[in-house]
């Protein structure tokens, strides 16, 4: 009888474990199970814009959903992305912003979120700032231009309060040229026009919106902000190599996501959009506007905008922008 309990015991004990050691091997949870909004919060034919679109595509065919872009612009991009964090943080509802949301929290007295109410997914392509003037400027490179704005009044129209391209227009000229110049923001689709219908003379931008007109010569190319020259435009020389050595900024273009979303989740979106960003039609679609991807995970874009968010906390206060 005694032998007879402990084979019970032992069977029970048994299919205890196996039953608990299912219940933990449970396949997680589909995703997704129905369409995925992806909110981009700058206009249509934006940077951001144009990598959402691109990823899109190739998404709808890895997902086996659709993949719905919906614009929701304004404030730099402090309204999509108040949207986008108001959304259920099951990962059917992500955003896309620029590295503006990284800037606009020491820009803005009161931006709408904190960076502790985002859940970053993927940091995606980079791209140069671009600095162009309309052709009937006379200012064929940087140190012209400076000149030229010491001379008499110049204004530039950027892609927008709070973007990069017009922190390092106030950071080059206000803070380490000396010379004043007035801002006119647009949006940043909108900025690189301005300058080709020369409502403004200069512009500062994201490449994509530019290297067209750019190649099509009806904007000049006088400086781009990264360390090294663009593939796309190699003969443009950079910031530093203009008379600022160590000049280096760039414009990023990110994955984000409500808090509450799921690791899972976090981790599938990370893979699936690093898949669709490196599909050869992508890469070529992205690399002629002079965006360039280095896969990266979660934890990694985590940090790394942790130090972006200090980086320009300091040139928004050295710059003495700020917007209330």
């Amino acid at each position: 009888m005694k032998n007879i309990n402990k084979i019970n015991g032992l069977l029970f004990f048994v299919g205890l474990t196996l039953i608990t050691t299912a219940a933990f091997a449970q396949p997680a949870a589909k995703f997704p199970i129905k369409p995925v909004r992806i909110i981009v919060a700058f206009p249509p034919g934006s940077s951001t814009d144009i990598v959402a679109r691109v990823v899109g595509e190739r998404l709808t065919e890895i997902w086996g959903q659709n993949v719905i872009i919906e614009n929701r612009p304004g404030a730099s991009g402090n309204i999509g992305t108040q949207v986008a964090l108001r959304a259920n943080p099951d990962g059917h509802t992500l955003f896309m912003n620029s590295s503006a949301i990284a800037v606009n929290v020491s820009l803005y007295a009161n931006p709408g979120y904190t960076m502790k109410d985002i859940t970053p997914i993927l940091q995606g392509p980079t791209t140069p700032n671009l600095i162009t003037v309309h052709p009937s400027v006379s200012a064929k490179t940087l140190q012209e231009l400076i000149a030229l704005a010491k001379s008499k009044p110049l204004s530039y129209g950027s892609s927008g309060t709070g973007t990069t391209p017009h922190l390092d227009m106030e950071l080059l000229f206000k803070t380490l040229a000396k010379v004043d110049i007035t801002h006119v923001p647009y949006s940043p689709a909108a900025a690189a026009s301005a300058v080709v219908g020369n409502q403004v003379p200069v512009g500062s931008t994201s490449m994509p919106p530019a290297v067209p007109f750019v190649k099509s010569g009806r904007l000049r190319p006088i400086a781009v902000t990264t360390a090294k020259r663009s593939m796309v435009l190699p003969d443009v020389p950079t910031v530093a190599e203009s008379g600022f050595p160590g000049f280096d900024d760039y414009t990023w273009f990110s994955v984000f996501a409500p808090l509450g979303i799921s690791a899972a989740v976090v981790s599938q979106v990370n893979r699936d959009f690093t898949t669709a960003l490196q599909s050869p039609a992508a890469k070529e679609r992205l690399a002629a506007l002079s965006l360039e991807f280095t896969p990266n995970t979660p934890a990694e874009f985590a940090a790394r905008l942790k130090t972006e968010v200090a980086k320009y906390a300091q040139i928004v206060k050295q710059s003495g922008a700020r917007v209330d």
